[in-house]
């Protein structure tokens, strides 16, 4: 979708006409007729509410519709805001309409909540049909390009930031969207290097001979099952201070998760296309950091696995020794996401000494059970750290609950044969897998684990994303950085 700012009327002008409203109000231009259908139907321009109707202006039949912003200092008033443009979007993508004028004369919209709209209606207009050969005519996108006449100076300058934002979202859904024998660590490496190329982003990776030399036995070991070689994808973004340490982002990349010898029931077992979530959002989050030159020193790392069941698959009771050195008994090989992450981690420390390292991972089905698909799970070792995050998922929608863990869980995963065990009790299986992560950080490094197994995907459509993969991570990535490192 292409969204340009204009001073004046395009040429042929476009039939579909959008007009926004603050709650109990309306445009002081617009026509009576209007009003007094729009009242007659009960439309109060309450958030994301609308009303559509037909006139006639010069000759021509023109679409009129209002969208409602709610309550002008209303509590929540941006995510009102971005609530209305994804309205715009839901009603009108597939609507035959090829063209469309965002018309916020007299509007009152500020840059920043003007931005907001554009990002709503940007983000759930997007969709991805690359494989629906049959689709219905009318069920097909028609709406390509949208007009914004009478913003606020400024509010061009405000989009051009989010949109970068919303390219980094629509590039995470891709990534989770497409098909495990699509998206497999050498083409999600190979995706992100045609998608980055000229950005300024640094890309390294590693092979699987150079992971077995650094002894990362604990990700590879996840990985020996597979036809598909593992690779650890090392992304750069360094627009902050020179010299000045990154912050670290590290996503789980398992492409797909049989689960291994501990093999997943069949009964939904092709959603775990979307066990690369964490480094589906690391990879989009460092996208739109760069998209909009973001002035911090960021790095992203995604361990990028697949965990299939063949002859040479790592077994139950397996011990294996991670590069930290540590060993661990394998009891379930189902618990795979931590054992690639406990590398990944490491190599991390070892490479970049940050002092920030944030990892997200669809970690457990038990994150899902208890918090189900409203928030995401945070664990840290760090007040002020969990305390920004919590702050930048309210700001951004991708919320956080945050879950203890502690010295007292520590003797659940202890192993009578190995440093410690990949699993331990069932109740509490979320703390016991961060726990375990916890173990891998250095002394001094502010961490905080978020497990993302419950909002990377969607069962029905939400305001800004339509039923699948909702693109969670990105805006909370970014908003952590332009809150914390960029103010």
């Amino acid at each position: 979708m292409h969204i340009q700012f204009i001073d004046a009327l395009p040429s042929p002008a476009p039939r579909l006409v959008v007009r926004v409203a603050n709650q109990d109000a309306f445009p002081a231009d617009i026509e009576p007729v209007i009003v007094e259908g729009a009242r007659a139907s009960r439309f109060a321009a309450k958030a994301a509410q609308s009303f559509e109707t037909f006139v006639e202006r010069e000759g021509q039949l023109v679409r009129v519709a209002l969208i409602g912003l709610g309550e002008l200092n209303g509590a929540g008033r941006i995510g009102s805001v971005e609530r209305a443009g994804a309205v715009v979007s839901t009603k009108y993508l597939a609507s035959g309409e090829t063209s469309l004028l965002l018309d916020l004369t007299g509007s009152g919209l500020t840059p920043t909540e003007t931005a907001g709209f554009l990002l709503g209606l940007r983000l759930r207009a997007w969709r991805y049909d690359a494989y629906r050969t049959k689709l219905p005519e009318d069920q097909r996108p028609t709406l390509q390009d949208v007009f914004v006449l009478g913003a606020a100076a400024g509010a061009e300058a405000e989009w051009q930031r989010e949109a970068a934002l919303a390219e980094g979202v629509e590039f995470t859904r891709e990534l989770v969207t497409e098909p495990a024998n699509v998206i497999y660590p050498e083409s999600f490496v190979a995706r992100c290097e045609a998608r980055m190329k000229d950005t300024g982003i640094k890309i390294r990776v590693l092979g699987e001979e150079e992971m077995r030399e650094l002894g990362m036995g604990a990700l590879l070991g996840v990985s020996q099952g597979s036809l598909r070689p593992a690779r650890l994808l090392v992304l750069e973004w360094l627009g902050g201070e020179a010299g000045a340490k990154p912050v670290a982002f590290v996503g789980k990349g398992v492409t797909f998760d049989t689960g291994g010898i501990s093999l997943k029931p069949p009964a939904g077992m092709e959603d775990m296309k979307w066990d690369m979530g964490g480094a589906g959002a690391v990879a989009g989050a460092m996208l739109a950091l760069a998209g909009r030159k973001a002035k911090a020193n960021v790095v992203g790392i995604c361990g990028l696995v697949e965990n299939m069941p063949d002859g040479g698959a790592q077994r139950p009771g397996d011990v294996v020794t991670s590069m930290s050195g540590q060993t661990i008994e394998v009891i379930n090989t189902d618990a795979e996401g931590r054992l690639v992450l406990c590398d990944a981690l490491t190599w991390t420390q070892k490479e970049y000494s940050p002092t920030t390292v944030i990892d997200l991972a669809t970690l457990t089905g038990a994150i899902v059970a208890t918090l189900g698909s409203e928030y995401a799970g945070i664990f840290s070792n760090d007040e002020a750290l969990a305390e920004g995050l919590q702050s930048a998922g309210k700001s951004s929608g991708d919320k956080l609950w945050r879950l203890p863990i502690g010295a007292t869980y520590d003797k659940l995963i202890d192993s009578p044969i190995a440093d410690m065990k990949n699993v331990g009790p069932r109740n509490g299986g979320s703390i016991t897998a961060a726990q375990f992560l916890q173990r891998y950080i250095d002394k001094g490094v502010a961490w905080a684990h978020l497990d993302i197994a419950g909002v990377v995907w969607a069962d029905k459509a939400g305001a800004t994303w339509e039923k699948g993969a909702t693109g969670y991570g990105v805006r909370l990535i970014d908003r952590f950085v332009r809150d914390t490192l960029e103010k």
